[in-house]
């Protein structure tokens, strides 16, 4: 294993180890206090725990070998754990604004001094924790979501010490019931694009940015082929994207000059495309449809 991945892990159950303690802390000092927002920043970040558990898991899972039983190894465990994070996200912020809306219906006193402490204390630990998994968010959407849920707890912090700075001198107690449905919105917009995006690994959609009638037009071009056709591209994760296709060839060569065929289609597709894992069955002349995409 490369020292990356050790590096990762090693950011990975930091961060849960710190998330776990600021959880505690915000839990106990919302109940005192009788602070939402610092309840509802508990919340999450109780999600944030669970999210960051799931993805290390997931991770650990994504490294395993390919065997008989797993011709693909446990490559997608990371865009399942993307999968459930985003949701997590969404799900909690649908709470928060129930929570939020009841609340400010019929507010409370709330001792704005220890709000203000604990959310000092989250934005410290939050924004620690966003500065490790920052560089391995951008490697896969499973970084990603947990790397979200901290960023968003972090900012969530924010609000919460804007509140608190707002009640303790200005008595506006209902500052923190309207701080939490921004927060809370904030979450959803976040969620559902992290959702959506993993969503569509999971559904095998047609990565954004690859156009197929493009990729038709392309390969039609190389010099012994007579069309491309009944095509799949997917990403089996971030890493790797997949093209299968049925490849009707203008002449009946030999399998070495398929081959050097099969070697132009594959660097065009890297270069092009960024398509690392090709698939083609070679034909000729064969009864079958030729659509470039076949309803299976």
């Amino acid at each position: 294993m490369s020292h990356n991945y050790y590096t990762k892990e090693k950011n990975l159950l930091l961060t849960i180890l710190l998330n776990v303690l600021i959880t505690v802390a915000q839990i106990i000092g919302g109940l005192v206090s009788g602070s939402l927002a610092l309840i509802s920043d508990a919340l999450h970040n109780f999600s944030d725990v669970l999210s960051l558990v799931f993805s290390y898991i997931a991770q650990k899972l994504s490294k395993r070998k390919a065997s008989y039983a797993q011709t693909f190894g446990l490559k997608r465990a990371e865009l399942i754990a993307a999968f459930v994070n985003a949701l997590s996200l969404i799900i909690v912020a649908f709470y928060l604004i129930y929570e939020a809306v009841g609340r400010f219906l019929y507010p409370n006193e709330i001792q704005p001094t220890l709000v203000m402490w604990l959310a000092a204390l989250g934005i410290l630990v939050n924004g620690f924790s966003v500065l490790l998994l920052k560089n391995d968010s951008k490697q896969n959407l499973n970084m990603k979501s947990a790397y979200l849920h901290l960023l968003t707890d972090m900012l969530a912090s924010i609000a919460v010490l804007i509140g608190g700075i707002l009640m303790y001198y200005f008595q506006i107690y209902w500052i923190d019931s309207v701080l939490t449905f921004i927060i809370a919105i904030y979450l959803i917009f976040v969620g559902f694009d992290l959702l959506l995006k993993a969503t569509k690994m999971l559904m095998l959609f047609t990565p954004d940015g690859i156009d197929v009638k493009h990729i038709v037009e392309t390969i039609n071009k190389i010099k012994g082929v007579n069309n491309i056709h009944h095509i799949h591209v997917w990403h089996l994760n971030e890493q790797e994207l997949h093209l299968e296709a049925h490849l009707d060839c203008s002449e009946n060569i030999k399998l070495s000059k398929f081959n050097e065929l099969l070697n132009q289609i594959e660097s065009v597709l890297l270069k092009t495309y960024n398509i690392n894992h090709v698939n083609i069955q070679p034909e000729f002349q064969k009864k079958d449809p030729k659509e470039t995409i076949v309803q299976d």
